[in-house]
């Protein structure tokens, strides 16, 4: 997989798409984000199909990226409405993806990283005000 054909892969994610994963991602690949920790394709599968089950509109735009070699960083912004909070309020989050490719070009191993107190829970009622205060008290 070109870096190319990786950023338009992320970017062009339908839920019609998630069915063809196995294209992306190796049969063993390895998903890791701030929720959740899978092994198979068949669990990355079901955490792109619960995205399109709770949000609306889910969107990645790769920001920038690095490859070298058998991996890649890919900087991105997420963009989304919760279907059952607010939903009419639009989201976003920044984060970066690092991948690992396999012999044949497909990811083997997928690790998100995002910060879910700044980027999500700072902006829930109730918890948001704590997340707010414990990063104030902190810095």
């Amino acid at each position: 997989m070109t870096p190319d054909e990786l950023v338009r892969a992320f970017e062009t994610l339908q839920p019609e798409s998630v069915a063809e994963l196995d294209r992306v991602y190796t049969p063993d690949a390895r998903f890791r984000d701030p929720f959740n920790d899978v092994c198979g394709i068949d669990n990355i599968r079901a955490i792109f199909s619960r995205m399109y089950e709770t949000l609306d509109a889910p969107r990645f735009h790769v920001t920038n990226r690095i490859v070298e070699a058998d991996q890649a960083m890919l900087e991105w912004d997420f963009t989304f409405r919760v279907r059952r909070f607010r939903p009419g309020q639009g989201w976003l989050v920044h984060g970066v993806t690092h991948v690992r490719f396999a012999q044949d070009g497909r990811i083997r191993y997928h690790r998100d990283f995002w910060d879910t107190g700044e980027e999500l829970y700072a902006h829930l009622p109730g918890i948001g005000a704590l997340v707010r205060w414990l990063r104030r008290r902190m810095a």
